[in-house]
């Protein structure tokens, strides 16, 4: 029998053909239910949102309002070491600068303090010390290299005009805004100390064209240009603070005269020591 079968196979060998499964017919098959979702999946789960809508970041503090904050808001003193509480002294645009600049360059008007009264700002008070320092410094240095150059002699570079700088300018424009806001207060004539600094910090700015024109190597020149600045600079203060001193009583011409007074003492000691080349 096997035998017989093996002569069957040879034969199918030697004639090349190979026998035909025979057809079942249409099978259909049938998957069942899956539990797979469609992606993107209808329904938001966690951090990413479902729809066309792009995905959140993981971490979400950067999408998050400062009103919508879990940190706890500090409150009280602890608030003025914050940024927080110095923002809206520096939201001022360049247009608000400028014209703020401007009115410090017409002192008689006497309406800055009318106008900033609502916003004044920190941020013009200090980028005019900053650059009153910048200036200072290199248009000192410059005067004092070209005055021994011209009379060769050896020059070298004085770094003390910087710091010097930096002390008068930062110093004056923080110190005396203090005072002045203690002794309102004690004559029951507060003010703002923001607005105060804002004041004396524009009230500095006319010194950054002084500085630049005492290049001219002629001393009277110097003094005069110092004392205009001083007196526009001590006009420009005392003017937008008397109508607010009057309610200090009988006292507030003494007040304002002090106050002017100090303003013309700076000028002097810009020109005694910024103004004034020696070699």
């Amino acid at each position: 029998m096997m035998s017989g079968n093996y002569t069957s196979i040879d034969n199918q060998k030697d004639s090349g053909s190979v026998p035909s499964v025979p057809d079942p017919g249409h099978v259909s098959v049938r998957f069942s239910d899956s539990n797979l979702q469609t992606f993107p999946p209808p329904i938001a789960h966690g951090k990413i949102s479902g729809g066309s809508h792009p995905p959140r970041d993981a971490d979400d503090t950067f999408s998050k309002t400062i009103s919508g904050s879990d940190e706890p808001q500090q409150s009280g003193w602890l608030r003025t070491f914050t940024v927080a509480a110095y923002k809206p002294y520096f939201d001022v645009d360049t247009i608000d600068v400028l014209e703020r600049i401007k009115d410090s360059l017409f002192p008689f008007r006497g309406t800055f303090t009318e106008k900033t009264a609502g916003n004044p700002d920190l941020y013009g008070p200090f980028w005019i010390c900053t650059t009153l320092i910048f200036v200072a410094a290199s248009i000192g240095t410059f005067v004092t290299y070209i005055a021994h150059k011209l009379q060769k002699k050896e020059w070298e570079y004085d770094i003390n005009l910087v710091t010097w700088s930096a002390g008068v300018f930062y110093g004056y424009v923080t110190i005396v805004p203090l005072g002045l806001y203690v002794i309102l207060k004690y004559f029951s004539a507060p003010s703002g100390l923001v607005q105060l600094f804002c004041l004396y910090g524009y009230s500095l700015f006319i010194f950054i064209p002084a500085l630049c024109l005492s290049i001219i190597p002629l001393e009277i020149f110097r003094w005069v240009v110092a004392g205009v600045a001083g007196f526009m600079s001590a006009t420009f203060v005392a003017l937008n603070l008397r109508t607010h001193i009057k309610s200090a009583g009988e006292r507030w011409f003494l007040i304002v005269a002090s106050i002017f007074l100090l303003q013309l003492a700076l000028s002097v000691v810009l020109k005694l020591y910024l103004f004034t080349v020696t070699v």
